[in-house]
């Protein structure tokens, strides 16, 4: 048992992707039987789009919430990409980046809506669906996914560095207290981005819900984005 073991670990730590595996003798009385292995990379990059150039994070960031919270599975990093360039001010782009409001200009020209909210600690604890917002991480600008927050337990989708838990405090440190929600009439209302793996040593309590339609309407949905 302890051979197949170390053989089984040796297979994912080199193995990059996802794979049914067939198991042969490991369970007494047990014959063979498949299993699905996902590498730690794939864990890392789950339910998120990888941004693939220095300056796409705000385009993969959206495509992530685009193809797992509305279920867009056709969505790439660049095509959100190209469609903000053809709305956004290039000699700002090329100045300063990607905004917030080159999203809403291309969620407007997807018959979408983007919205920003300056919010608190209380506000941020109501949070129920996915956001996007901006950290100062080292001094550089980065848009990333935040999926859920606990109250202790930030729960981050990184384009670049794949998911993430900070603490509460590490999380305000780098936030500039904006969020900025997606809403368009294919919400998902139990997407895969508001249920994060949590730590191996950390016990998720209050396992986040569905919100009702009442709760969306909170948000900013409308009637007409729920039928």
């Amino acid at each position: 048992m302890r051979y197949a073991f170390v053989i089984l670990t040796s297979f994912l730590s080199l193995n990059t992707f996802a794979a049914d595996m067939m198991l042969t003798g490991m369970i007494p009385g047990m014959g063979s039987y498949n299993k699905n292995i996902q590498s730690i990379r794939e864990q890392k990059f789950e339910f998120v789009v990888q941004q693939r150039t220095d300056f796409s994070c705000g385009a993969a960031s959206l495509a992530s919430i685009l193809k797992y919270g509305y279920g867009n599975d056709s969505i790439t990093e660049n095509e959100v990409l190209l469609g903000m360039l053809e709305v956004a001010d290039m000699e700002v782009v090329q100045q300063q980046g990607f905004s917030l409001l080159d999203m809403k200009r291309y969620l407007n020209s997807q018959n979408m809506r983007g919205r920003g909210y300056r919010v608190g600690v209380k506000e941020l604890q109501q949070l129920k669906i996915p956001a996007i917002v901006l950290l100062n991480d080292g001094g550089y600008s980065h848009f990333v996914v935040l999926r859920r927050f606990t109250g202790e337990q930030v729960y981050l989708g990184d384009p670049a560095l794949g998911n993430r838990i900070l603490s509460y405090d590490e999380f305000t440190d780098k936030w500039n207290d904006i969020v900025f929600v997606v809403i368009g009439n294919q919400y998902i209302k139990d997407n895969p981005l508001l249920f994060p793996r949590a730590r191996l040593t950390y016990k998720m309590l209050d396992p986040m819900q569905p919100l009702s339609d009442a709760e969306l309407l909170e948000f900013g949905f409308e009637y007409a984005d729920m039928l």
